[in-house]
Formats: structure tokens, sequence, C-alpha cells
């Protein structure tokens, strides 16, 4: 399995055991990891079945303004910023995340902020016979659960999980 890690986050794959697909065809990844995995099954051309994206990275429904204040935000006090994202990022729950935690980037913020997912790239990977699998959580408060959903439902099986935010964990 290849896996590619969240923004600000490191080896935090194990928050996602339940779900994850262990053999050598799966390619997955979390939130910005989820952007770079789908990049890299687009340009791989290795044997790839399965896709796995965990609350993918999702703010082409939302306005220049508010990434922009993202931006600024994390320049002014990355900080405060990411004391901020943590805890949307574990909502509805709290638990102990320092293990996983990685200092962020404003390079990648603004990558994960301006990515736009394309039908077409999404198609290809389709006509590949890769299966893609998407989790979200209803309580996510970093992207917009239902618009990522009526997305991506064309695209690949998505899981709904009604009692679990971003990190889609409890901490059990």
């Amino acid at each position: 399995m290849v896996y590619f890690s969240g923004f600000c986050f490191q080896n935090e794959q194990i928050l996602f055991k339940n779900f994850l697909l262990k053999n050598d065809f799966t390619v997955a990844g979390f939130s910005y990891g989820a952007i770079r995995a789908f990049e890299y099954a687009l340009k791989n051309k290795h044997r790839i079945d399965t896709l796995q994206l965990f609350s993918p990275a999702f703010f082409q429904d939302k306005s220049e303004s508010f990434k922009k204040l993202q931006l600024l935000a994390f320049q002014k006090n990355n900080n405060k910023y990411l004391k901020n994202f943590y805890k949307n990022v574990l909502y509805p729950y709290d638990f102990d995340i320092s293990n996983f935690k990685l200092k962020g980037d404003i390079k990648d913020l603004d990558k994960l902020l301006h990515y736009e997912w394309d039908k077409e790239k999404l198609d290809i990977i389709l006509r590949r016979r890769i299966k893609i699998e998407i989790y979200l959580g209803k309580l996510d408060k970093i992207i917009n659960a239902e618009k990522v959903k009526d997305f991506f439902i064309s695209c690949g099986k998505v899981y709904w999980l009604n009692k679990y935010g971003h990190i889609l964990n409890n901490g059990e």
C-alpha cells in the first residue's frame, strides 16, 4: 500500500486502520494526502486496484476570499492557526494526536486550498478500472462533506460516517 499524509500530519495512517486495505495494489491518502494519492494514481502506470480517499481536501466550493483569509491567518500566526486547525480536524472528539503532528508549510496549504478536482481526471482513473472509495464524516468541520459527497458520488463508493468528523476516528 502507498499512503499519503494530510496537511500538517505524519504517520497518521494508523488512525484509518479500520478502513485501509493493506495490500500492494492500494493507494490511499487523508485530506491533502487524498489529493496527492489521486495525482499519484493518475500518473503511476503500475497496477492499482483501489484508491482510498479519506476526507479529501475539497475547497472548490469556497470563495477566493475564504482561501486568502486562510493563508493570511496561517502567515500571521501559524501556531494559532494550527491549534484551531487540529481542533477542527478532531471534532467532535478530542484525543491526543501529538505523535502525528507535523509543522505545516504555506505552499502546501495554498496547493490544497486551490486544488481543483477534475471529473475528466477521475474518469481516467475509472477507465483504468481503479475502484475509488471516498470516506466522509458527516460532522466534518474542515470540508463541506455534503458537497464532497455530491461531487464524488458518481465516481466511486462513498462511505458516509454519521458520528465522525474530518479525522474519521474517535481516538479509541
